[in-house]
């Protein structure tokens, strides 16, 4: 089992790290080259109560998230949001040199601030490591040009300036990170609608079990699980193809196989919505007419 660790201040992660106390104890551009993590078993885990913005490069440790294949060869960018859960294996003895740049940001730093209500609205914190950000050679030395604006900023002398500057450089840099992901859903198109179909098919296969009857709607939680992706990742994959959100596209799933079970059998409109998964008809019959402008009975007497 992975020791897991827990990380408080962007101190205690510098210590961990094996690297001196950051310049500044809120911000911190750790050059990644020189980060040496302490091999125990050569597995743990840990949580951060600071946000982390990862460009990396030949790293000797594997994070530990999913099997997604990817075709970009460049720097992998990753998010991580404070509190959540990370996992990783050490190779200490892999023969190469890793490289790159790891941002930590603490949440006192954005107190107060436009940006620190719309870091949550930025999906990818939400990401998993499977679903990194791979840059471009391009879109990478983009990205770099802004970390090192952040580092020489908080290096220089503060001043009442500086915080403005530093939050005016993070937002630029979530910005062009979120103009990359619209890239990477572009250019992975092929394995995206991979996962669509599989996601199709898991719900055909979850509704047609009888899941329905003993456990009610699929959570997007679950589907995304057994997909191997994080609930986000497939909430923003589905926005950017169907244009409607999980839930959405849930629902749409589910009147179809209700319309299929109101003109293929003779159950009642009531066994109907047991079937389906709802504690009352009424709740069926709410649902059915929002998303048809019909009640069940009227689609059956259309249609019977």
């Amino acid at each position: 089992m992975a020791n897991t660790f827990r990380f408080n201040s962007l101190s205690e992660f510098h210590a961990f790290c094996g690297l001196p106390k950051p310049e500044h104890p809120l911000i911190s551009l750790i050059d990644y080259s020189k980060v040496v993590y302490p091999v125990i078993d050569n597995e743990m885990a840990w949580v951060q109560h600071f946000y982390s913005i990862g460009l990396k490069r030949n790293v000797n440790a594997k994070f530990n998230y999913g099997q997604q294949q990817y075709d970009f060869d460049s720097g992998v960018l990753t998010f991580v949001s404070p509190l959540q859960f990370l996992k990783i294996e050490i190779y200490p003895d892999a023969q190469i040199e890793p490289t790159g740049w790891l941002l930590l940001i603490h949440p006192d730093f954005l107190w107060n601030t436009d940006l620190a209500k719309k870091m949550k609205s930025y999906e990818f914190f939400q990401y998993a490591a499977n679903e990194a950000l791979f840059l471009s050679e391009k879109e990478e030395n983009t990205i770099v040009d802004i970390l090192q604006n952040v580092q020489q900023e908080y290096q220089s002398n503060i001043d009442r300036f500086s915080q403005d500057l530093i939050i005016a450089q993070i937002e630029r840099l979530l910005i062009y990170s979120d103009r990359f992901y619209a890239r990477q859903f572009i250019t992975r198109k092929k394995s995206n609608h991979e996962l669509l179909t599989r996601f199709e098919q898991l719900i055909s296969d979850y509704f047609r079990s009888g899941k329905l009857s003993e456990n009610g709607i699929p959570q997007v939680g679950y589907l995304a699980a057994e997909m191997n992706i994080s609930a986000n990742y497939l909430s923003t994959l589905l926005r950017i193809y169907t244009t409607q959100s999980t839930q959405q596209h849930i629902q749409s799933k589910l009147i179809e196989y209700a319309k299929e079970q109101l003109t293929t059998t003779t159950l009642s409109i009531s066994e109907i919505a047991y079937q389906l998964g709802f504690e009352h008809p009424q709740s069926f019959n709410k649902l059915f007419k929002n998303k048809t402008d019909q009640t069940p009975l009227q689609f059956r007497q259309m249609y019977g």
